[in-house]
């Protein structure tokens, strides 16, 4: 068993599981001499803890790409169905960074009275943008709405943040530079500025939200750790100083290595010209600055940007080898998809580790994911969630 909280497995290990909480109540190794309802034996395959996604889009179609004038029964629908994808791919627990609606708020918010297949939300609602920024996308069938807050000065940044707050969002996403899939924009650009980010940070952790920052750009990056997010989203130019701010301050990056690899390898021809220009252009800087971080061991979550174009919710595990590929060690890449996402996620006492107290959500493979991160892609592998077999 792989815990997530030391670079080794154990062998010969066993725990029990409380059926009533779904929490873990022993974990050991050798003989077990206790009592127990039922017993299952795993016959020396192996067990890790299930991967914490820190940065997902649920109401995305990844092989569609529709952007605009998506409607809230067709993001709702299409919600469900990656949240289902996810959990098959080991994906027990997820924050979802901007949904139109606030679809991921609502999903999680009625769950209770209408269960579904997925995994745990920590829901953000609509993101924080600039007008014509990333994140000024139009929604609705009539386009009556756009997909996030449109936000142009420090008070609207701190009326939106009450609004969401009040929705039910438990972290706020905030653009601070362009990105790839908006029209409108350079991943370069600096968006909304150092005085707006300042304000959502106050508003938000004033409220025991957490703030994290898609930044791309160098300077948008800059501007999202002096303002006190709690996380970088992707940090494609991330400059040498910047790392050594983000371990001064204890910034978290999500670098979502998968969601930039992906669309130029599969989007020729199938995408629109300025994501694919966009995308070559940064792919080998990203990383290598991403490596730089993780040399420097930055503080690290595991987060895909799942539901990006060709990225698909079934790939998530993709990204640890990503990571590796990047320069990350095997623990490292899984520590951050447990324990790293967890603990900027703010739920570390109840997930990202197999400990005693800890809900019992596992993976079992038939490779030892310490030796080799790719085993975690395993298609056909068994997702214990809350204790119970969900596949």
């Amino acid at each position: 068993m792989f815990t997530g909280t030391k670079d080794t497995v154990t062998p010969d290990a066993w725990f029990t599981v409380d059926e009533d909480s779904g929490r873990l109540s022993e974990v050991g190794s050798g003989e077990f001499n206790g009592q127990a309802d039922r017993t299952v034996d795993l016959q020396g395959q192996y067990v890790m803890p299930g991967l914490v996604d820190a940065h997902t889009h649920m109401m995305m179609n990844a092989l569609t790409n529709k952007l605009y004038y998506l409607t809230e029964t067709e993001v709702t629908l299409q919600a469900l169905e990656n949240l289902r994808s996810a959990l098959k791919a080991g994906v027990t627990y997820v924050r979802d960074c901007g949904a139109a609606f606030n679809v991921d708020i609502k999903l999680n918010k009625y769950r209770k009275e209408h269960p579904f297949v997925g995994p745990e939300i920590l829901p953000s609602g609509r993101p924080m943008s600039m007008t014509g920024g990333h994140g000024d996308f139009t929604e609705g069938e009539h386009g009556e709405t756009t997909w996030g807050y449109l936000v142009d000065s420090p008070e609207e940044m701190r009326h939106a943040v009450r609004l969401a707050f009040k929705e039910g969002a438990k972290n706020i996403k905030v653009m601070s530079t362009g990105g790839i899939m908006s029209a409108t924009d350079q991943v370069d650009d600096t968006e909304l500025s150092l005085e707006e980010l300042q304000m959502a940070v106050k508003e938000a952790h004033s409220k025991h939200m957490t703030v994290a920052a898609h930044a791309e750009g160098a300077r948008g990056i800059h501007n999202a750790i002096v303002a006190g997010v709690d996380s970088v989203e992707h940090g494609c130019y991330l400059r040498p100083e910047d790392v050594d701010l983000m371990k001064e301050k204890g910034t978290f990056l999500t670098p979502t290595l998968i969601a930039g690899y992906t669309i130029p390898k599969f989007g020729q021809g199938k995408l629109p010209q300025y994501m694919l220009d966009k995308a070559e252009a940064f792919l080998d800087d990203f990383f290598e600055n991403v490596g730089r971080a993780l040399q420097a061991n930055v503080k690290l979550a595991f987060g895909t940007d799942s539901g990006t174009p060709f990225n698909e919710f079934k790939d998530a595990p993709m990204e640890l080898s990503l990571m590796v590929k990047a320069g990350a060690s095997n623990y490292q890449a899984l520590r951050a998809a447990g324990m790293g996402s967890a603990e900027l996620l703010r739920v570390d006492k109840d997930y990202g580790s197999l400990e005693a107290g800890k809900f019992a959500d596992f993976l079992v493979l038939k490779d030892n994911p310490l030796a080799d991160v790719s085993a975690v892609e395993q298609a056909d592998k068994v997702v214990y969630q809350h204790g119970q077999q969900k596949f």
